[in-house]
């Protein structure tokens, strides 16, 4: 709620390394409570992508920019009195705590999986800058939920369907239809 008691409009962050299925949650999650998504690489500045293209790992001086304007997206759509979906890694306690300062009621969807499926998963998929070399250093940056971090961890060893049903259900949310 606002300091004036009015409902703050939500922002869903759906998280987790590289190859667990972000977009096509985040894509299934915003489907179901028709609300408007954002993928977070379309965040990215260019240096960043051929960084990340090229096999070396961003910095978090490199990340810093991409999390404010990925917040700033959110503050953007909360201020239209839009609830929102997005896609964002955010595998370090302190990233989430940037995009916490939107002024939404922002909840996480962390999902998780086997790294051997999450290997296999980026090692079969084209078309996307991220290699599968990088994976190792995402998974070694990655600080799981804490408690008292608001959000829900979700297993993606389920068809996507059933991981979207899952995330909807343990946010405690309905979607339509």
């Amino acid at each position: 709620m606002a300091a004036d008691g009015a409902r703050r409009p939500m922002a869903i962050v759906v998280m987790g390394t590289s190859g667990v299925g972000k977009t096509t949650a985040a894509k299934g999650i915003a489907a179901a409570l028709d609300w408007p998504f954002a993928e977070a690489d379309e965040f990215h500045p260019k240096a960043n992508i051929a960084k990340m293209s090229s096999g070396i790992p961003l910095t978090d001086e490199d990340r810093w920019p991409w999390l404010r304007a990925i917040r700033d997206w959110i503050d953007a759509r909360a201020e239209e009195g839009k609830d929102v979906v997005v896609t964002c890694s955010a595998l370090k306690r302190r990233y989430r705590d940037l995009l916490r300062e939107a002024r939404a009621d922002l909840r996480f969807v962390f999902l998780t999986a086997d790294p051997a499926l999450v290997a296999q998963r980026i090692g079969t998929r084209s078309g996307h800058f991220m290699p599968p070399e990088l994976l190792r250093s995402q998974l070694a940056d990655l600080e799981p939920l804490e408690p008292g971090e608001p959000g829900v961890a979700v297993g993606v060893d389920a068809p996507p369907e059933a991981v979207v049903r899952r995330a909807i259900e343990a946010l405690g949310l309905t979607g339509k239809g």
